[in-house]
Protein backbone atom coordinates (compact mmCIF):
# COMPACT_ATOMS: atom_id res chain seq x y z
CA UNK A 1 0.00 0.00 0.00
CA UNK A 2 1.35 3.36 -0.96
CA UNK A 3 0.78 5.98 1.70
CA UNK A 4 -0.67 9.12 1.37
CA UNK A 5 2.26 12.25 2.83
CA UNK A 6 -0.86 14.70 3.49
CA UNK A 7 -4.26 12.58 4.75
CA UNK A 8 -5.40 9.21 5.60
CA UNK A 9 -3.79 5.67 4.02
CA UNK A 10 -4.06 3.97 0.70
CA UNK A 11 -2.89 6.85 -1.73
CA UNK A 12 -4.84 4.74 -4.50
CA UNK A 13 -8.46 4.45 -2.75
CA UNK A 14 -11.18 7.32 -2.89
CA UNK A 15 -14.44 7.08 -0.97
CA UNK A 16 -17.27 8.54 -3.42
CA UNK A 17 -19.77 10.67 -1.71
CA UNK A 18 -22.57 10.86 -3.43
CA UNK A 19 -24.51 13.76 -4.88
CA UNK A 20 -27.25 13.78 -2.59
CA UNK A 21 -25.38 12.98 0.74
CA UNK A 22 -23.57 15.70 -0.68
CA UNK A 23 -26.51 18.20 -0.70
CA UNK A 24 -27.57 17.08 2.40
CA UNK A 25 -24.25 18.49 3.93
CA UNK A 26 -24.67 21.39 2.38
CA UNK A 27 -28.13 21.80 3.03
CA UNK A 28 -26.75 22.40 6.33
CA UNK A 29 -23.64 24.27 6.62
CA UNK A 30 -24.18 26.09 2.94
CA UNK A 31 -22.22 26.59 0.17
CA UNK A 32 -18.08 25.66 0.01
CA UNK A 33 -14.94 26.68 -1.12
CA UNK A 34 -11.89 24.44 -0.77
CA UNK A 35 -8.30 25.72 0.15
CA UNK A 36 -5.30 25.14 -2.03
CA UNK A 37 -2.81 22.14 -0.81
CA UNK A 38 0.34 22.01 -0.80
CA UNK A 39 2.79 19.51 -2.68
CA UNK A 40 5.39 17.36 -1.21
CA UNK A 41 7.98 18.97 -2.84
CA UNK A 42 7.68 22.20 -1.37
CA UNK A 43 6.56 21.03 1.73
CA UNK A 44 10.51 19.06 1.61
CA UNK A 45 12.31 22.43 0.95
CA UNK A 46 10.99 23.92 4.25
CA UNK A 47 12.81 20.62 5.90
CA UNK A 48 15.68 22.22 7.91
CA UNK A 49 19.36 20.71 8.35
CA UNK A 50 18.94 18.07 11.10
CA UNK A 51 20.54 18.82 14.83
CA UNK A 52 21.16 15.35 15.55
CA UNK A 53 24.80 13.66 15.37
CA UNK A 54 25.37 10.57 13.05
CA UNK A 55 23.76 7.46 14.03
CA UNK A 56 23.54 4.04 11.53
CA UNK A 57 19.82 3.59 12.52
CA UNK A 58 19.11 7.20 11.97
CA UNK A 59 17.81 8.64 8.42
CA UNK A 60 17.78 12.37 8.16
CA UNK A 61 16.65 12.58 4.67
CA UNK A 62 13.26 15.26 4.13
CA UNK A 63 10.76 13.15 2.92
CA UNK A 64 10.89 10.39 5.77
CA UNK A 65 11.50 14.07 8.43
CA UNK A 66 8.04 15.18 6.38
CA UNK A 67 6.39 11.77 6.64
CA UNK A 68 6.88 11.38 10.07
CA UNK A 69 6.19 15.07 11.61
CA UNK A 70 1.99 14.58 11.81
CA UNK A 71 -0.54 12.24 12.67
CA UNK A 72 -4.52 12.70 11.88
CA UNK A 73 -5.46 15.16 14.21
CA UNK A 74 -7.37 17.97 12.83
CA UNK A 75 -4.79 20.09 13.75
CA UNK A 76 -2.09 17.54 12.02
CA UNK A 77 -4.37 17.61 8.96
CA UNK A 78 -4.45 21.11 8.64
CA UNK A 79 -0.52 20.98 8.39
CA UNK A 80 0.11 18.44 6.10
CA UNK A 81 -2.53 20.53 3.55
CA UNK A 82 -1.15 23.46 4.02
CA UNK A 83 2.51 22.69 3.99
CA UNK A 84 2.93 24.83 7.23
CA UNK A 85 4.38 21.99 9.54
CA UNK A 86 6.26 24.78 11.80
CA UNK A 87 8.42 21.72 13.44
CA UNK A 88 10.02 18.27 11.51
CA UNK A 89 11.66 15.59 13.47
CA UNK A 90 15.27 15.94 13.02
CA UNK A 91 15.76 12.55 12.27
CA UNK A 92 13.75 9.15 12.01
CA UNK A 93 14.71 5.63 13.20
CA UNK A 94 13.51 2.24 11.76
CA UNK A 95 14.76 -0.10 14.55
CA UNK A 96 14.39 -4.30 14.11
CA UNK A 97 15.25 -5.37 17.53
CA UNK A 98 14.76 -4.54 21.17
CA UNK A 99 18.13 -3.98 21.38
CA UNK A 100 18.47 -1.53 18.59
CA UNK A 101 15.60 0.72 20.42
CA UNK A 102 17.47 0.67 24.13
CA UNK A 103 20.94 1.60 21.49
CA UNK A 104 18.02 4.44 20.52
CA UNK A 105 17.17 5.83 23.79
CA UNK A 106 20.76 5.56 24.85
CA UNK A 107 21.56 7.71 22.31
CA UNK A 108 18.97 10.16 23.46
CA UNK A 109 20.21 10.33 26.50
CA UNK A 110 23.84 11.21 25.27
CA UNK A 111 23.03 13.78 23.26
CA UNK A 112 19.94 15.22 24.94
CA UNK A 113 17.65 14.41 22.64
CA UNK A 114 13.73 14.41 22.44
CA UNK A 115 12.11 11.16 21.39
CA UNK A 116 8.64 10.33 20.14
CA UNK A 117 7.52 6.63 19.48
CA UNK A 118 5.76 6.49 16.31
CA UNK A 119 3.39 3.18 15.36
CA UNK A 120 1.25 3.67 12.53
CA UNK A 121 0.88 7.00 12.30
CA UNK A 122 -2.77 7.35 12.83
CA UNK A 123 -3.14 9.28 15.79
CA UNK A 124 -5.92 11.80 16.28
CA UNK A 125 -5.45 13.44 19.46
CA UNK A 126 -1.49 15.05 18.96
CA UNK A 127 0.60 11.85 20.05
CA UNK A 128 3.06 12.08 17.16
CA UNK A 129 3.81 15.74 16.66
CA UNK A 130 6.82 17.06 17.71
CA UNK A 131 7.32 20.57 19.51
CA UNK A 132 9.31 23.31 19.20
CA UNK A 133 12.31 23.60 21.24
CA UNK A 134 16.24 23.81 21.56
CA UNK A 135 16.35 19.94 21.35
CA UNK A 136 16.55 17.73 18.19
CA UNK A 137 14.15 15.18 17.84
CA UNK A 138 14.04 11.57 16.88
CA UNK A 139 11.17 9.93 16.14
CA UNK A 140 11.61 6.23 16.37
CA UNK A 141 9.24 4.33 13.70
CA UNK A 142 8.19 0.69 14.76
CA UNK A 143 7.22 -0.47 11.73
CA UNK A 144 9.86 -3.29 11.36
CA UNK A 145 9.35 -5.17 14.02
CA UNK A 146 6.15 -6.28 12.64
CA UNK A 147 6.02 -10.68 13.53
CA UNK A 148 4.37 -12.84 15.49
CA UNK A 149 7.34 -14.13 17.67
CA UNK A 150 5.77 -16.90 19.40
CA UNK A 151 2.53 -18.47 20.10
CA UNK A 152 1.62 -20.35 23.24
CA UNK A 153 -1.23 -22.71 21.64
CA UNK A 154 -1.67 -23.97 25.45
CA UNK A 155 -2.26 -20.93 27.16
CA UNK A 156 -3.51 -19.10 24.12
CA UNK A 157 -0.90 -16.13 24.00
CA UNK A 158 0.95 -14.89 21.08
CA UNK A 159 4.29 -12.55 20.94
CA UNK A 160 4.23 -9.81 18.84
CA UNK A 161 7.04 -6.74 17.76
CA UNK A 162 5.36 -4.22 19.24
CA UNK A 163 5.03 -2.26 15.40
CA UNK A 164 2.99 -5.33 13.96
CA UNK A 165 -0.04 -3.36 12.54
CA UNK A 166 -3.40 -4.99 12.92
CA UNK A 167 -3.61 -6.95 8.92
CA UNK A 168 -0.38 -8.62 10.01
CA UNK A 169 -1.60 -9.73 13.68
CA UNK A 170 -4.35 -11.08 12.28
CA UNK A 171 -3.25 -12.82 9.20
CA UNK A 172 -0.55 -13.92 11.19
CA UNK A 173 -2.95 -15.40 13.93
CA UNK A 174 -5.67 -16.72 11.12
CA UNK A 175 -2.56 -19.04 9.44
CA UNK A 176 -2.70 -21.39 13.15
CA UNK A 177 -6.15 -20.99 13.60
CA UNK A 178 -6.37 -17.83 15.97
CA UNK A 179 -7.59 -14.12 16.00
CA UNK A 180 -6.81 -11.33 18.26
CA UNK A 181 -10.06 -9.90 17.43
CA UNK A 182 -9.07 -6.14 17.97
CA UNK A 183 -10.43 -3.90 15.40
CA UNK A 184 -10.58 -0.40 15.30
CA UNK A 185 -11.30 1.85 13.05
CA UNK A 186 -7.90 2.61 12.14
CA UNK A 187 -7.02 -0.84 11.57
CA UNK A 188 -5.63 -0.92 8.40
CA UNK A 189 -2.72 1.27 9.66
CA UNK A 190 -2.60 1.33 13.54
CA UNK A 191 -0.16 -0.72 15.94
CA UNK A 192 -0.37 -3.43 18.34
CA UNK A 193 1.56 -1.14 20.38
CA UNK A 194 0.09 1.65 19.61
CA UNK A 195 -3.05 0.27 20.61
CA UNK A 196 -1.92 -0.55 24.03
CA UNK A 197 0.01 2.85 24.36
CA UNK A 198 -3.09 4.55 23.87
CA UNK A 199 -5.71 2.05 25.54
CA UNK A 200 -7.67 1.18 22.73
CA UNK A 201 -10.60 -0.07 21.45
CA UNK A 202 -11.94 -2.46 18.59
CA UNK A 203 -15.34 -2.42 17.56
CA UNK A 204 -16.14 -6.04 18.72
CA UNK A 205 -15.17 -5.79 22.26
CA UNK A 206 -18.01 -6.87 23.63
CA UNK A 207 -17.00 -10.50 22.57
CA UNK A 208 -12.87 -9.70 22.91
CA UNK A 209 -12.94 -7.08 25.10
CA UNK A 210 -11.30 -3.82 24.67
CA UNK A 211 -7.17 -4.02 24.60
CA UNK A 212 -6.73 -4.02 28.30
CA UNK A 213 -8.55 -7.60 28.62
CA UNK A 214 -6.28 -8.46 25.32
CA UNK A 215 -2.57 -7.44 26.86
CA UNK A 216 -1.05 -9.85 28.90
CA UNK A 217 3.12 -8.55 29.20
CA UNK A 218 5.33 -7.93 27.62
CA UNK A 219 8.79 -5.46 27.40
CA UNK A 220 9.31 -1.59 27.45
CA UNK A 221 11.94 -0.19 26.88
CA UNK A 222 12.59 2.93 29.46
CA UNK A 223 15.39 5.19 29.94
CA UNK A 224 15.90 3.56 33.10
CA UNK A 225 16.31 0.01 31.70
CA UNK A 226 14.39 -2.35 30.20
CA UNK A 227 11.05 -3.10 31.99
CA UNK A 228 9.49 -7.01 31.72
CA UNK A 229 5.76 -7.62 32.65
CA UNK A 230 5.00 -11.34 33.14
CA UNK A 231 1.94 -13.11 31.59
CA UNK A 232 0.18 -14.17 34.60
CA UNK A 233 -3.54 -14.71 33.98
CA UNK A 234 -4.46 -12.68 37.35
CA UNK A 235 -2.81 -11.33 40.79
CA UNK A 236 -3.41 -9.41 43.80
CA UNK A 237 -0.19 -8.74 44.39
CA UNK A 238 -0.10 -5.19 44.49
CA UNK A 239 -1.09 -2.51 41.81
CA UNK A 240 -0.79 -4.16 38.43
CA UNK A 241 2.02 -3.10 36.01
CA UNK A 242 0.22 -3.85 32.85
CA UNK A 243 -2.42 -1.64 33.81
CA UNK A 244 0.22 1.18 35.01
CA UNK A 245 1.98 0.86 31.64
CA UNK A 246 -1.41 1.17 29.24
CA UNK A 247 -2.32 4.55 28.23
CA UNK A 248 0.91 5.58 29.26
CA UNK A 249 1.62 7.31 25.47
CA UNK A 250 5.57 6.97 25.16
CA UNK A 251 6.00 8.76 28.09
CA UNK A 252 7.29 5.72 30.08
CA UNK A 253 8.91 4.35 27.61
CA UNK A 254 8.57 2.46 24.48
CA UNK A 255 6.68 -1.36 23.85
CA UNK A 256 8.87 -3.47 22.33
CA UNK A 257 6.88 -6.68 22.57
CA UNK A 258 3.81 -7.37 23.38
CA UNK A 259 1.83 -10.62 24.39
CA UNK A 260 -1.66 -10.60 23.79
CA UNK A 261 -4.36 -13.31 24.73
CA UNK A 262 -5.55 -14.34 21.62
CA UNK A 263 -9.12 -16.88 20.65
CA UNK A 264 -9.33 -19.45 18.43
CA UNK A 265 -11.60 -18.99 15.10
CA UNK A 266 -15.03 -18.55 15.19
CA UNK A 267 -16.84 -21.12 12.74
CA UNK A 268 -19.06 -18.15 11.97
CA UNK A 269 -19.43 -14.53 12.67
CA UNK A 270 -22.62 -12.06 10.73
CA UNK A 271 -23.57 -8.54 10.71
CA UNK A 272 -26.94 -6.94 10.76
CA UNK A 273 -28.75 -4.02 10.69
CA UNK A 274 -32.23 -3.09 11.98
CA UNK A 275 -34.09 0.18 12.43
CA UNK A 276 -35.83 1.28 15.32
CA UNK A 277 -38.51 4.20 15.63
CA UNK A 278 -37.02 6.22 17.70
CA UNK A 279 -34.17 7.27 19.85
CA UNK A 280 -35.75 6.47 23.33
CA UNK A 281 -36.65 3.25 21.85
CA UNK A 282 -33.32 2.42 20.50
CA UNK A 283 -31.42 2.92 23.79
CA UNK A 284 -34.09 1.30 25.51
CA UNK A 285 -33.41 -2.16 23.44
CA UNK A 286 -29.68 -1.70 23.42
CA UNK A 287 -29.32 -1.24 27.16
CA UNK A 288 -31.52 -4.22 27.87
CA UNK A 289 -29.64 -6.41 25.37
CA UNK A 290 -26.28 -5.74 26.98
CA UNK A 291 -27.33 -5.50 30.75
CA UNK A 292 -28.93 -9.02 30.14
CA UNK A 293 -25.33 -9.98 28.79
CA UNK A 294 -26.74 -11.18 25.48
CA UNK A 295 -23.66 -12.71 23.57
CA UNK A 296 -23.15 -10.37 20.76
CA UNK A 297 -19.60 -9.41 19.40
CA UNK A 298 -20.74 -5.46 18.29
CA UNK A 299 -23.23 -3.31 18.86
CA UNK A 300 -23.74 0.28 18.07
CA UNK A 301 -27.22 2.57 17.16
CA UNK A 302 -26.75 5.84 15.43
CA UNK A 303 -29.17 8.71 16.36
CA UNK A 304 -31.75 10.23 13.75
CA UNK A 305 -29.41 12.10 12.20
CA UNK A 306 -26.97 10.36 11.88
CA UNK A 307 -28.84 7.51 10.26
CA UNK A 308 -29.98 10.08 7.66
CA UNK A 309 -26.44 10.97 7.44
CA UNK A 310 -25.53 7.14 6.50
CA UNK A 311 -28.40 6.40 4.29
CA UNK A 312 -27.62 9.36 2.23
CA UNK A 313 -23.85 8.77 2.19
CA UNK A 314 -23.39 5.37 2.03
CA UNK A 315 -25.96 4.84 -0.91
CA UNK A 316 -27.22 6.00 -4.70
CA UNK A 317 -29.84 8.02 -4.70
CA UNK A 318 -32.49 5.73 -6.08
CA UNK A 319 -31.52 3.05 -3.67
CA UNK A 320 -32.09 6.15 -0.70
CA UNK A 321 -35.60 6.69 -1.90
CA UNK A 322 -36.57 2.98 -2.03
CA UNK A 323 -35.00 2.55 1.10
CA UNK A 324 -36.79 5.52 2.83
CA UNK A 325 -40.24 4.43 1.08
CA UNK A 326 -39.82 0.98 2.51
CA UNK A 327 -39.04 2.36 6.25
CA UNK A 328 -42.09 4.64 5.90
CA UNK A 329 -44.51 1.79 4.66
CA UNK A 330 -43.24 -0.15 7.85
CA UNK A 331 -43.60 3.29 10.26
CA UNK A 332 -40.83 4.21 10.24
CA UNK A 333 -40.51 8.17 9.99
CA UNK A 334 -38.15 10.86 10.49
CA UNK A 335 -37.40 9.74 13.95
CA UNK A 336 -36.00 6.47 12.98
CA UNK A 337 -32.77 5.70 14.20
CA UNK A 338 -30.32 3.01 12.58
CA UNK A 339 -28.81 -0.42 14.81
CA UNK A 340 -26.31 -2.47 13.60
CA UNK A 341 -25.40 -5.44 15.50
CA UNK A 342 -22.91 -8.60 15.16
CA UNK A 343 -22.55 -12.08 16.23
CA UNK A 344 -19.78 -14.54 16.51
CA UNK A 345 -19.01 -17.75 17.58
CA UNK A 346 -20.41 -21.45 16.41
CA UNK A 347 -23.53 -21.64 14.39
CA UNK A 348 -25.76 -22.77 17.05
CA UNK A 349 -24.62 -19.89 19.58
CA UNK A 350 -24.90 -17.65 16.50
CA UNK A 351 -28.74 -18.93 16.36
CA UNK A 352 -29.01 -18.51 19.63
CA UNK A 353 -28.19 -15.00 20.47
CA UNK A 354 -29.85 -14.18 17.38
CA UNK A 355 -33.58 -15.52 18.46
CA UNK A 356 -32.64 -13.28 21.95
CA UNK A 357 -31.73 -10.68 20.04
CA UNK A 358 -34.61 -10.32 17.49
CA UNK A 359 -37.11 -11.14 20.32
CA UNK A 360 -35.77 -7.97 22.52
CA UNK A 361 -35.90 -5.49 19.13
CA UNK A 362 -39.02 -6.41 17.54
CA UNK A 363 -40.78 -6.42 21.24
CA UNK A 364 -39.26 -2.63 21.01
CA UNK A 365 -40.65 -2.42 17.75
CA UNK A 366 -37.43 -2.78 15.58
CA UNK A 367 -37.49 -3.61 11.61
CA UNK A 368 -34.99 -5.48 9.43
CA UNK A 369 -36.50 -8.10 7.26
CA UNK A 370 -34.38 -9.00 4.54
CA UNK A 371 -32.87 -5.53 4.84
CA UNK A 372 -30.82 -6.76 7.80
CA UNK A 373 -28.53 -9.33 6.41
CA UNK A 374 -28.04 -7.33 3.51
CA UNK A 375 -26.87 -3.71 5.18
CA UNK A 376 -25.32 -5.71 7.68
CA UNK A 377 -23.18 -7.02 4.68
CA UNK A 378 -22.58 -3.64 3.73
CA UNK A 379 -20.85 -2.09 6.91
CA UNK A 380 -18.59 -5.19 7.07
CA UNK A 381 -17.21 -4.59 4.13
CA UNK A 382 -16.77 -0.91 4.80
CA UNK A 383 -16.64 -0.81 8.05
CA UNK A 384 -12.53 0.69 8.11
CA UNK A 385 -13.17 3.06 4.84
CA UNK A 386 -15.08 6.35 6.82
CA UNK A 387 -11.68 7.56 7.82
CA UNK A 388 -10.98 7.84 3.79
CA UNK A 389 -14.33 9.90 3.70
CA UNK A 390 -11.98 13.68 5.13
CA UNK A 391 -10.02 13.08 1.77
CA UNK A 392 -13.37 13.42 -0.42
CA UNK A 393 -14.84 16.10 1.62
CA UNK A 394 -12.07 18.04 1.99
CA UNK A 395 -11.63 18.18 -1.88
CA UNK A 396 -15.01 20.18 -1.72
CA UNK A 397 -14.36 22.85 1.36
CA UNK A 398 -15.82 20.41 3.79
CA UNK A 399 -14.21 19.72 7.30
CA UNK A 400 -14.95 16.57 9.37
CA UNK A 401 -14.20 15.80 12.47
CA UNK A 402 -14.82 13.37 15.56
CA UNK A 403 -14.59 12.84 19.40
CA UNK A 404 -15.62 10.15 21.48
CA UNK A 405 -16.23 9.64 25.12
CA UNK A 406 -18.01 7.23 27.71
CA UNK A 407 -20.28 7.51 30.94
CA UNK A 408 -23.41 5.91 32.47
CA UNK A 409 -26.46 5.39 30.69
CA UNK A 410 -28.24 7.49 33.30
CA UNK A 411 -26.10 10.07 32.11
CA UNK A 412 -26.04 9.03 27.94
CA UNK A 413 -29.27 11.55 27.11
CA UNK A 414 -28.13 14.72 29.06
CA UNK A 415 -24.32 14.20 27.54
CA UNK A 416 -25.27 13.14 23.88
CA UNK A 417 -27.30 16.64 23.84
CA UNK A 418 -24.84 18.81 25.46
CA UNK A 419 -22.35 17.89 23.49
CA UNK A 420 -24.14 18.17 20.05
CA UNK A 421 -25.71 21.69 20.91
CA UNK A 422 -22.19 22.92 22.03
CA UNK A 423 -21.26 21.83 18.56
CA UNK A 424 -24.32 23.15 16.84
CA UNK A 425 -23.95 26.68 18.13
CA UNK A 426 -20.17 26.66 18.34
CA UNK A 427 -19.88 29.21 15.53
CA UNK A 428 -23.12 30.81 15.12
CA UNK A 429 -21.74 33.84 16.34
CA UNK A 430 -19.29 33.82 13.03
CA UNK A 431 -22.85 33.33 11.13
CA UNK A 432 -21.37 29.60 10.49
CA UNK A 433 -23.18 26.14 11.08
CA UNK A 434 -22.21 22.77 11.78
CA UNK A 435 -23.95 19.81 10.94
CA UNK A 436 -23.43 16.99 13.74
CA UNK A 437 -24.51 13.34 14.38
CA UNK A 438 -23.45 10.71 17.04
CA UNK A 439 -23.71 6.93 17.52
CA UNK A 440 -23.69 4.95 21.07
CA UNK A 441 -21.43 2.03 20.80
CA UNK A 442 -18.57 0.05 22.89
CA UNK A 443 -21.01 -1.13 25.21
CA UNK A 444 -20.98 -2.23 28.56
CA UNK A 445 -23.29 -2.79 31.70
CA UNK A 446 -23.22 0.30 33.44
CA UNK A 447 -22.71 2.39 30.18
CA UNK A 448 -21.33 2.86 26.66
CA UNK A 449 -19.46 5.68 24.72
CA UNK A 450 -20.65 8.46 22.30
CA UNK A 451 -18.82 9.03 19.05
CA UNK A 452 -19.66 12.32 17.54
CA UNK A 453 -19.13 13.22 14.11
CA UNK A 454 -19.21 16.88 12.50
CA UNK A 455 -19.34 18.81 9.27
CA UNK A 456 -17.98 22.40 8.85
CA UNK A 457 -17.29 24.63 6.12
CA UNK A 458 -13.94 25.30 5.38
CA UNK A 459 -12.64 29.30 6.10
CA UNK A 460 -11.02 31.46 3.76
CA UNK A 461 -7.66 30.78 4.90
CA UNK A 462 -6.28 27.62 6.79
CA UNK A 463 -5.48 30.00 10.04
CA UNK A 464 -9.32 30.79 10.30
CA UNK A 465 -9.99 27.12 9.30
CA UNK A 466 -8.17 26.06 12.19
CA UNK A 467 -9.64 29.25 14.59
CA UNK A 468 -13.12 27.26 13.83
CA UNK A 469 -11.83 23.95 14.92
CA UNK A 470 -10.66 25.42 17.81
CA UNK A 471 -13.62 26.24 19.15
CA UNK A 472 -15.49 23.30 18.31
CA UNK A 473 -12.98 21.03 20.13
CA UNK A 474 -13.16 23.37 23.20
CA UNK A 475 -16.46 24.11 23.23
CA UNK A 476 -17.27 20.22 23.20
CA UNK A 477 -14.67 18.90 25.55
CA UNK A 478 -15.43 21.58 28.06
CA UNK A 479 -18.85 19.71 28.02
CA UNK A 480 -17.28 16.31 28.33
CA UNK A 481 -14.95 17.60 31.10
CA UNK A 482 -17.59 18.82 32.96
CA UNK A 483 -20.27 15.73 32.36
CA UNK A 484 -19.24 13.06 34.76
CA UNK A 485 -17.35 11.72 31.43
CA UNK A 486 -14.01 10.99 30.15
CA UNK A 487 -12.18 12.85 27.91
CA UNK A 488 -11.33 10.14 25.68
CA UNK A 489 -13.45 6.35 25.62
CA UNK A 490 -10.46 4.75 22.47
CA UNK A 491 -8.42 7.56 20.93
CA UNK A 492 -6.21 8.31 23.89
CA UNK A 493 -5.37 12.16 25.62
CA UNK A 494 -2.31 13.04 22.84
CA UNK A 495 -1.22 16.87 23.11
CA UNK A 496 -5.24 17.97 22.46
CA UNK A 497 -6.92 16.25 25.08
CA UNK A 498 -4.43 17.31 28.02
CA UNK A 499 -5.68 20.89 29.23
CA UNK A 500 -9.04 18.53 29.79
CA UNK A 501 -7.20 15.84 31.96
CA UNK A 502 -6.96 17.48 35.38
CA UNK A 503 -11.17 17.50 35.32
CA UNK A 504 -11.23 13.62 35.01
CA UNK A 505 -8.46 12.55 37.19
CA UNK A 506 -8.47 14.97 39.67
CA UNK A 507 -5.66 16.98 41.76
CA UNK A 508 -4.22 13.61 43.22
CA UNK A 509 -4.84 11.92 40.22
CA UNK A 510 -2.69 14.03 38.21
CA UNK A 511 0.34 13.89 41.16
CA UNK A 512 0.07 10.43 40.41
CA UNK A 513 1.01 10.33 36.63
CA UNK A 514 3.00 13.38 37.10
CA UNK A 515 5.27 11.81 39.93
CA UNK A 516 5.48 8.50 37.69
CA UNK A 517 6.19 10.25 34.81
CA UNK A 518 8.91 12.25 36.55
CA UNK A 519 10.80 9.12 37.89
CA UNK A 520 11.17 7.34 34.83
CA UNK A 521 12.13 10.40 32.44
CA UNK A 522 13.23 13.39 34.80
CA UNK A 523 14.26 15.10 31.93
CA UNK A 524 11.00 14.63 30.25
CA UNK A 525 12.44 13.88 26.73
CA UNK A 526 9.91 10.90 25.90
CA UNK A 527 6.84 12.35 24.09
CA UNK A 528 7.08 15.45 26.03
CA UNK A 529 3.22 17.39 26.27
CA UNK A 530 1.93 14.14 25.31
CA UNK A 531 -0.60 13.07 28.49
CA UNK A 532 0.33 15.26 30.59
CA UNK A 533 1.29 19.31 30.15
CA UNK A 534 4.54 19.33 30.57
CA UNK A 535 6.24 22.76 31.29
CA UNK A 536 9.14 23.42 28.91
CA UNK A 537 12.41 22.03 29.94
CA UNK A 538 15.84 23.83 28.66
CA UNK A 539 18.01 21.55 26.79
CA UNK A 540 21.40 20.58 28.67
CA UNK A 541 23.62 22.72 26.38
CA UNK A 542 20.50 25.65 27.62
CA UNK A 543 21.39 24.65 31.17
CA UNK A 544 25.28 24.85 30.37
CA UNK A 545 24.90 28.27 28.92
CA UNK A 546 22.92 29.42 31.78
CA UNK A 547 25.63 28.23 34.28
CA UNK A 548 28.70 30.08 32.15
CA UNK A 549 26.61 33.21 32.18
CA UNK A 550 25.52 32.96 36.03
CA UNK A 551 29.58 32.63 36.39
CA UNK A 552 30.40 35.32 34.67
CA UNK A 553 27.47 37.63 36.49
CA UNK A 554 28.99 36.65 39.75
CA UNK A 555 32.65 37.61 38.99
CA UNK A 556 31.73 40.79 37.62
CA UNK A 557 29.59 41.46 40.74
Amino acid sequence: MARRWNGWGDDSYIKEVPAHGERLIRSVIGETRALKDATLESVMAKVPASRLPEHPLVVTDAEERVRHARGQSFPDWLAMRSGDFGVFPDGVAFPETGSQVRELLDYAVAHDVNVIPYGGGTSVAGHITPGAGSRPVLTIDMGRMNQLLELNEESQIATFGAGTPGPLVESQLRARGYTLGHFPQSWELSTVGGWIASRSSGQQSLRYGRIEQMFAGGRMETLQGSLDIPTIPASSAGPDIREITMGSEGRLGIFTEVKVRVTRLAAEEKFFVMFMPNWGVAKKAVRELVQNKVPMSMMRVSNAKEAKAHLHLGTKESQFKLLDRFLRFMGMGDERCMLTFGVTGTAYQNKTSLKQIRSVLKAHGGVGGPLANIMGSIWSHGRFKFPYLRETTWARGIAVDTLETATDWDNVDALLDDIETALETALRSDGEEVMVFTHLSHMYSQGCSIYTTYFFRCAGTYEETLERWRKLKHKASSVIARGRATISHQHGVGKDHAPYLPAEKGVLGMRMLNTLVQDFDPARRLNPGVLLEDAPVASSNDNKKQAVSGQKEQQQA
